[in-house]
C-alpha cells in the first residue's frame, strides 16, 4: 500500500489573465480618478490667448498677408507663431538620422491617408558664394522658392538654418538700403530693421488662406518706419513677382476724406505730379503727357479697392470723380529677378524712390502736415 505523504498537495496553479483583461477591470476605476473634480494641481486654460477678443471696431481683414500700419500689408498681430515654441514630431537632426530627408509620394513613403509627407525641395544652396552687404544672396531666392513649394510648420521648422540665413541676408540689405533712401527723401529717418522689415509669419485667424507664412519678404519706409499714418516707399522680395512702390493703401476714414477734399479743391496739383516723364514712363505704363491719360493710368492702378459709385458729398458730374472714387492712392512697378538680385539692385530700387518722392511728399502733406 502506497504510504500517503503529509505534506499537503501544491494548489493548483490560476490560469494568468492577459493584459487587455487586467487593463479592462481597473479601467472603470482609472476613469473615475481622472475625472474626480477635486484632483489639486494647475488646471488647463480654458481659452487660448490666440483667440481673444479684438479690441479693434474695425472688420477683420481676410488679406494674405498679416503685418499692420503699411501702405501695402495688413496688421501683423501678436498671434502670429513663434519658431521657438512650435512643436514637432522630429528634429532636423532626426530627419538626418532616419536617412537624410524625405520624400513626397517616393518609393516607400508613408502616410496617414489624407496626408503628404514634405519633402526636401529640390534646389541646391550655393555654398561658395559670400554674403554681401549691398546685395540679396542667390540663396535667400532658393529658401522663398522652396518655402512656396513647403509652407508648413514641420518644413519650417527642420530648415530653421536656412531661414535664419535668409532673414540676416534680407536685413542687412534693407540696413544698406535706408540710408541711401534718406538721401532721396530727408525725412527717413535711420531706424532699426525690425521697424521697417514685416515679419514672415501670417495672421491666419481670421483668414480663408490656411497657409501660415508667407513667401516673400518687404520692407517699408516712412517717417515711423513700417507702421504709421505717413506715407510710406514699399520693397517687396519674392521670387517672380517682386515689385518696388509706394503711397497710402486704405487710409483711415479721415484721411481718406483729407485726400477727396485736397483732390476736389486742387486737382491740378496731383495731375502735375502725375504727369512727369519719369513718372508716367516708370510708373503709369508710357501714359501720353495729358491729364485724362494720367488720371486713367493712376485709377486703373488702384482700381481694385475704388468706389462704383460716387462717393458721400460729391456729385457724380465732378469734374475730378475718377480720382474722388478712390479709396487707395499708391504707384508701383515689378521689378525682375535679374534686377533685384543684381549687384546694382539697390541703385535701381533708390532711382524709382527717387522718382517717387514727390508724390509721397505730397500725400503727406495732406493727411500729415507739418506744424
Amino acid at each position: 500500500m502506497a504510504r500517503r505523504s503529509s505534506q499537503p498537495a501544491p494548489a493548483e496553479a490560476a490560469p494568468k489573465r492577459r493584459a487587455s483583461t487586467r487593463l479592462s477591470a481597473s479601467h472603470g476605476e482609472v476613469k473615475r480618478v481622472k475625472s474626480n473634480a477635486t484632483l489639486s494641481g494647475k488646471s488647463t486654460s480654458k481659452k487660448s490667448k490666440y483667440f481673444e477678443a479684438d479690441s479693434s471696431d474695425e472688420p477683420s481683414s481676410d488679406s494674405e498677408d498679416g503685418d499692420s500700419g503699411s501702405a501695402y500689408e495688413g496688421n501683423e498681430s501678436e498671434a502670429s507663431p513663434d519658431p521657438e515654441s512650435e512643436e514637432l514630431q522630429d528634429s532636423e537632426e532626426e530627419v538626418r538620422a532616419k536617412g537624410g530627408q524625405r520624400r513626397k509620394g517616393g518609393s516607400g513613403a508613408k502616410a496617414d491617408p489624407g496626408k503628404e509627407l514634405w519633402r526636401e525641395a529640390e534646389t541646391t544652396r550655393r555654398r561658395g558664394v559670400k554674403y554681401q552687404d549691398e546685395t540679396l544672396h542667390p540663396n535667400t531666392k532658393l529658401f522663398l522658392l522652396d518655402l512656396a513649394k513647403n509652407n508648413d510648420r514641420q518644413w519650417f521648422k527642420a530648415h530653421d538654418p536656412d531661414f535664419r540665413a535668409a532673414k540676416k541676408d534680407f536685413e542687412t540689405f534693407v540696413e544698406t538700403l535706408t540710408s541711401k533712401i534718406a538721401e532721396k527723401d530727408a525725412t527717413i529717418p535711420e531706424l532699426p530693421t525690425k521697424d521697417l522689415i514685416f515679419r514672415i509669419y501670417r495672421d491666419i485667424r481670421f483668414s480663408k488662406n490656411p497657409l501660415p507664412y508667407k513667401i516673400h519678404f518687404s520692407a517699408a519706409w516712412s517717417r515711423t518706419g513700417k507702421k504709421g499714418p505717413y506715407a510710406a516707399y514699399y520693397v517687396h522680395f519674392q521670387p517672380g513677382s517682386s515689385f518696388v512702390g509706394c503711397g497710402l493703401w486704405n487710409p483711415e476714414a479721415d484721411a481718406l476724406a483729407t485726400l477727396r477734399e485736397d483732390i476736389d479743391e486742387n486737382a491740378q496739383g496731383w495731375k502735375e505730379i502725375l504727369r512727369a516723364p519719369d513718372m508716367r514712363r516708370e510708373f503709369l505704363n508710357n501714359a501720353p503727357d495729358d491729364d485724362d491719360a494720367v488720371v486713367r493710368a493712376f485709377a486703373h492702378h488702384n482700381k481694385e479697392s475704388a468706389l462704383k459709385t460716387k462717393p458721400k458729398g460729391y456729385e457724380a458730374d465732378n469734374a475730378n470723380i475718377e480720382l474722388l472714387r478712390l479709396r487707395s492712392f499708391t504707384i508701383g512697378r515689378p521689378i525682375t529677378d535679374a534686377e533685384i538680385m543684381a549687384a546694382d539692385a539697390q541703385d535701381r530700387i533708390v532711382s524709382l524712390i527717387g522718382i517717387m518722392e514727390p508724390f509721397v511728399t505730397h500725400l503727406n502733406s495732406v493727411v500729415m502736415p507739418d506744424p
